[in-house]
């Protein structure tokens, strides 16, 4: 059976700064593939956005893909584009980062099977305070709708092989080695092989 998946969120999702233009979600929809699963795979991240933003366009982009005749999933990522500090303010202030969420998945729980990714951490001791307090915020929602989470901050934040990449990319992305590292961690999620 084919599975269709839309992988929901920010520059993390597109895979920006990877040579090989797959980020983490084309490394798992491959992995995925050679396991002999049949996947149309769309990465419908954007760079720079916020829950807000995601929040506006989310449902267009995933029901003109996923009409109600194939087997439908939805994996989302993001959050630290809201906890980048722009003219000295965060972008989202943390409240409305959690009613965003909570819209997003309530509404695609029900259409869809969904996952949630934590946003990863960056080069900024600072941001990543605000990417931690946020993750965790975005772990409770998840809890409270029983939606499965996978903190990848954590692992992610004393991983050397992330923060080597980071350093030497542009401080937030990772190059190829880094997304493999980030596929990992989600290709080993019961979650994520619960769909397979």
């Amino acid at each position: 059976m084919e599975i269709r998946i839309c992988f929901i969120g920010d520059s993390f999702v597109n895979g920006t700064g990877d040579p090989d233009y797959l980020g983490w979600a084309g490394r798992i929809c491959q992995i995925s593939y050679n396991q002999g699963y049949d996947i149309t795979y769309y990465n419908l991240g954007v760079r720079r956005e916020t829950s807000t933003d995601i929040k506006n366009r989310w449902f267009r982009e995933v029901s003109s893909r996923l009409p109600p005749e194939v087997s439908g999933r939805v994996v989302c990522s993001f959050g630290t584009n809201d906890t980048t500090l722009e003219a000295g303010k965060i972008r989202v202030e943390r409240n409305q980062s959690i009613e965003n969420i909570r819209q997003i998945l309530i509404q695609v729980q029900q259409l869809f099977p969904v996952l949630m990714i934590s946003p990863p951490p960056v080069a900024d001791a600072e941001h990543n305070i605000r990417i931690a307090n946020l993750s965790n915020d975005f772990s409770q929602v998840c809890l409270q709708l029983n939606i499965p989470y996978l903190d990848v901050f954590t692992p992610l934040k004393t991983s050397e092989n992330w923060r080597q990449e980071i350093a030497q990319n542009d401080g937030a992305h990772p190059r190829g080695s880094g997304y493999c590292e980030l596929a990992s961690l989600i290709e080993n999620w019961s979650a994520w092989k619960s769909w397979f």
